[in-house]
């Protein structure tokens, strides 16, 4: 399922005239497919002069380009207008970028299609989503802009040509795109696809640019939603009902009231019991106040009581113990090459093992927040998303105003990871001005973030191989019982649940002739979603361990048992989201690259090991190598840390390294503490003194080997990740001889 393609589905300084600026035009005349309108555009400044939808230029030449996808730290405000400057031969070093606002089109039939195009970041898909379709923008303005040089000239535009920001007549004589941008704004845009550039002609595409925004955000410019703000907003908020599935019973504002500057305390619906979850998550009570202290001060002087819920008896260890009753029946299969029970009857050997995946939080360094405004037949919202056309829809939904009439701002954002693919917040925000009629900013404590989340689903997962007379695996089994994060979602079937879970094309399959896969529902009444490249997190760590225990087993070399599986380079199909296809060559090539680097096979001290991890990641192929040192006490530190990754051909080789050392470090995070644990029906953790996020101290540096390659680029946001955590405890079991199996590892081991 793909999270970005579903539009086709269906004390501040950030003024409102600030805001203004980050839109290029009202309306478009760039044709892109089908989703681009060919309206005429106004100029946003003047003097300047707008070429389609997405590219403005100056007078004196500069260029603006407006980026349409969230930036939620992934880098894409950069690498997109990469794509599109380096087609319209523009000077980079002339280039500014806006954030560009949501853009949707209403049609004849009523629904909505996109302006700009996609607009959404989840599934690392901005980029293979825009790759296409901005350089036919490219194209086109470079187009416009030779013919308008042709007619300044009095001669044919074929003999032109362009570089830098200059159109250049055979005879040396050129003319700046600036010089000639008003009469390339007023001709048509070709509406048949133009040819693009040859990637040996490429200037800009796999450089090494630093972010575009770099200077604001080191020196506190940046604007993030929670530096948003609207005149005349309320600070809102929310005691959040804590326990899974819980009502409100009663409350008691008497003292909340009194506390200077609070304003009213509004009582927040949540969804039913067992209903789907299509806005805010849980019933809550809001204090809206002045400011925020009075808002937070109001907030502790409530007397609530809750009911305890449908969940109050669920615990980690009452998980724990239905996944192990689980496994012991049968599931629902939904993979099964060969005949994997013949398999184990005549297999030489059978090697299992049963690991387990904790839940986890997305914890963004920047709570959840929103700012909203509803008015009698219009909305604004300004706020940091992934998925800025979810927060349209469901602020039609909760106030029956036309999505058409529905204006939506992204800020940049503090970190997603997926938890901003869901538009709960936003949803509480406009709920609250829509009760109130004011202006609401809505915001969310720490506490409030880790205990109210869509958290990365808790699994158990039983992995078996069977082996035979040569030591070669002849049968794989992966059977999981989890809580799918498709929990209480709207547009997912009951026997579908699964499909989150487990990807039935992942490695090994087609490269065992008796392949099993098989899912088991835990039952859980803790909301979840999709955590950072969802399953392949959990499920690289089990599968990349469990091939670490098999060649332990067999006495053979780790890295030679995964290149033998993997075999030969060829495309398998891969239906998932990522494919159409797999290549076990590509992901062969990266760990290679990775053990050369970290010196694979290299005599290591006492209390040091090796390990390697490889996986393929919505369409990206990742390998981790890391060398650790263990001391007497258990403590453990990562000595080196290798990263080699293959996303096609690299758009922005800087924003590409950072991403993965990004990913590198949260993997790592991630697998030595980090367990969101339930007594009770809640959560237990609140904050980052019991869910410690990775100190400096002890993150490696990590070496970043990108692959060169001329296929078409996929993402680089989530690749990073899954396969750090196999790569660390691979290491620690070279290092002590301990398995690990559950994660989190601990600072011990």
């Amino acid at each position: 399922m793909n999270p970005v393609a579903d539009e086709e589905r269906s004390a501040s300084t950030l003024t409102r005239r600030g805001f203004m600026k980050l839109s290029l035009s009202a309306s478009g005349g760039l044709l892109l497919s089908h989703f681009i309108s060919t309206e005429a555009v106004a100029t946003a400044t003047p003097g300047g002069h707008a070429i389609g939808t997405l590219v403005r230029i100056e007078p004196d030449g500069s260029i603006v380009i407006g980026s349409r996808a969230p930036e939620i730290g992934q880098g894409v405000k950069t690498s997109l207008p990469m794509i599109l400057a380096d087609e319209m031969d523009a000077d980079w070093a002339r280039v500014r970028v806006e954030q560009l606002p949501l853009g949707i089109l209403k049609k004849d039939d009523g629904t909505f299609t996109w302006k700009y195009g996609p607009q959404g970041a989840g599934g690392s898909t901005s980029i293979p989503d825009a790759w296409g379709d901005l350089r036919q923008a490219g194209a086109q303005v470079r187009h416009v802009l030779l013919q308008a040089a042709a007619v300044r000239w009095q001669t044919d535009a074929t003999g032109l040509r362009t570089s830098s920001g200059f159109v250049i007549h055979p005879d040396g004589r050129r003319l700046g795109y600036g010089e000639v941008a008003a009469e390339a704004a007023a001709l048509p845009l070709a509406t048949e696809s133009l040819k693009l550039k040859d990637s040996r002609e490429y200037s800009i595409i796999g450089t090494r640019q630093r972010v575009v925004d770099a200077g604001d955000i080191v020196t506190g410019r940046a604007q993030y939603g929670i530096d948003a703000n609207l005149p005349g907003a309320l600070v809102a908020v929310v005691a959040r009902c804590p326990t899974f599935d819980g009502e409100l019973v009663s409350f008691d504002a008497t003292q909340a009231k009194k506390i200077p500057g609070v304003r009213d305390v509004v009582v927040l619906a949540g969804p039913k019991q067992g209903q789907p979850i299509t806005a805010n998550l849980a019933a809550g009570v809001a204090v809206l106040a002045d400011n925020t202290w009075a808002a937070l001060r109001g907030r502790e002087a409530l007397k609530i009581e809750w009911t305890p819920g449908p969940f109050a008896g669920e615990s980690s260890a009452a998980l724990d113990a239905q996944c192990t009753k689980l496994l012991e029946g049968e599931g629902r299969r939904v993979r099964n090459d060969g005949d994997f029970d013949a398999a184990r009857k005549s297999a030489s050997r059978v090697i299992q093992a049963i690991y387990r995946v904790p839940f986890v939080s997305h914890c963004p360094m920047e709570p959840q927040n929103a700012c909203a405004d509803v008015r009698r037949d219009s909305v604004l919202i300004i706020a940091p998303m992934q998925m800025p056309g979810g927060a349209s829809r469901v602020a039609s939904q909760i106030t029956g105003i036309d999505r058409s009439k529905i204006e939506v701002r992204m800020t940049r954002v503090g970190g997603g990871f997926g938890r901003r693919l869901s538009n709960d917040f936003v949803a509480e925000a406009v709920q609250l001005s829509k009760t109130t009629g004011r202006p609401i900013k809505l915001l969310w404590t720490r506490d409030d973030d880790l205990r109210h989340d869509f958290y990365r689903p808790f699994g158990h997962h039983q992995v078996i191989a069977t082996l035979d007379d040569r030591g070669d695996v002849s049968g794989w089994a992966h059977r999981l019982a989890s809580a799918s994060k498709y929990y209480r979602r709207a547009d997912v079937k009951p026997e579908d649940m699964w499909t989150a879970e487990l990807y039935p094309d992942d490695f090994p399959a087609r490269l065992v002739p008796n392949l099993r896969m098989e899912w088991f529902e835990v039952q859980s009444g803790i909301t979840r979603g999709s955590w950072r490249a969802p399953a392949h997190t959990a499920n690289a760590f089990v599968v990349q361990s469990f091939l670490d225990e098999i060649a332990s087993a067999t006495k053979k070399d780790p890295l030679a048992l995964r290149l033998a599986l993997l075999g030969e380079p060829k495309d398998l199909p891969y239906e998932q989201h990522g494919g159409p296809v797999f290549n076990p060559g590509r992901l062969a090539t990266v760990l290679k690259r990775a053990a050369e680097r970290i010196g694979w096979g290299s005599a290591m001290p006492p209390g040091s090991g090796l390990g390697i991890a490889g996986h393929f990641t919505f369409g990206g192929y990742a390998a981790h190598a890391m060398q650790v040192r263990v001391a007497k006490d258990g403590s453990y530190r990562i000595d080196r840390c290798v990263c080699a990754v293959d996303v096609g051909r690299p758009i922005n080789r800087l924003g590409l390294e950072a991403q993965m050392q990004g990913g590198t470090i949260d993997g790592i995070s991630t697998a030595r503490q980090l367990e969101i644990t339930i007594e009770a029906g809640r959560v237990k953790q609140s904050n980052f003194n019991d869910y410690p996020l990775l100190r400096i101290a002890d993150a490696p540096a990590v070496e970043v080997e990108i692959i060169d390659s001329d296929r078409d680029p996929s993402g680089a946001g989530e690749m990073g990740i899954p396969t750090a955590a196999p790569a660390l405890t691979n290491a620690l079991f070279a290092a002590t001889g301990r398995r690990i199996r559950s994660l989190p590892i601990g600072v011990r081991v």
